[in-house]
């Protein structure tokens, strides 16, 4: 079973991408599923209604989120109503949504948990590790593919959760921090493992935003509005290859692929 896991798509040039890239991706690599953290696919902040579909009209089957997924209100009764999009499931009870998704699909199955992280994270959250033991104990059942996001701050965090997950997991991938990390492996009881697949978006920015802007609000440590940025936009994510049979990852590759510049 091969999967495509994109990381955070920012804005419209990152949906851009995914529109132009993810289709023959899908035809040459001959995937099975794709996922793709959704949480700023409106304009940086965020997913919307118009986004969310864009995104599934472009051949992502599941779409996770995190901390930004309450910016867009519309979005709300869709987190209820539709199982294609989920947010961190460690938020209190009574939020919007639920934090998995039992996707099948063509005789394969997979149970794809979004989380999120405490450390140096804004929202307060409850734990989640004891989050995903809930779930597991679960639903467990629907497959033994489980495909985790961990979308933290702190890369210490993304690696216990990796750790913790080893054996049980066939995947634990991190996401929110928008730069690529070269420590993709398979851990020794077969999760696939990464800390952080980057972000689809414009690479010449500062983690998708103008850079103007940025380097203005750390001088000056005024409030300033960020403006998602335009140039050498890229898709960045892992490709894994996993056991459908004992949801073990054979392999983990990462991927990043440039969109070709309009004229």
């Amino acid at each position: 079973m091969k999967i495509l896991i994109l990381g955070d798509v920012m804005g419209r040039p990152a949906r851009r991408a995914v529109r132009e890239l993810v289709p023959a991706l899908i035809k040459n690599e001959e995937l099975d599923l794709v996922i793709a953290n959704a949480e700023n696919a409106a304009g940086g902040m965020g997913v919307d209604l118009k986004s969310a579909k864009e995104l599934l009209s472009a051949g992502v089957n599941v779409m996770t989120s995190g901390n930004h997924i309450w910016k867009k209100k519309e979005i709300y009764s869709y987190l209820d109503n539709e199982a294609t999009l989920i947010r961190p499931a460690n938020f209190p009870a009574g939020a919007p949504g639920r934090g998995w998704c039992a996707w099948q699909s063509n005789g394969l199955s997979a149970l794809v948990i979004n989380l999120q992280g405490r450390v140096f994270m804004p929202n307060h959250v409850d734990d989640p590790f004891r989050a995903v033991d809930e779930i597991l104990k679960v639903h467990r059942t629907h497959s033994p593919v489980v495909i985790v996001d961990m979308h933290a701050e702190a890369t210490s965090e993304k690696n216990a959760m990796g750790w913790y997950l080893d054996g049980r997991a066939s995947v634990v991938f991190g996401t929110h921090t928008h730069v690529q990390t070269a420590d993709e492996r398979v851990l020794p009881r077969g999760t696939a493992y990464i800390t952080d697949v980057g972000m689809c978006g414009p690479m010449d920015s500062v983690i998708g935003m103008e850079r103007e802007a940025v380097i203005r609000g750390f001088i000056t440590q005024l409030p300033r509005q960020f403006e998602v940025a335009e140039d050498n936009v890229a898709l960045q994510g892992v490709i894994v290859d996993v056991d459908e049979n004992d949801g073990k990852a054979r392999s983990i590759r990462r991927l990043r692929l440039f969109l070709q510049a309009q004229s």
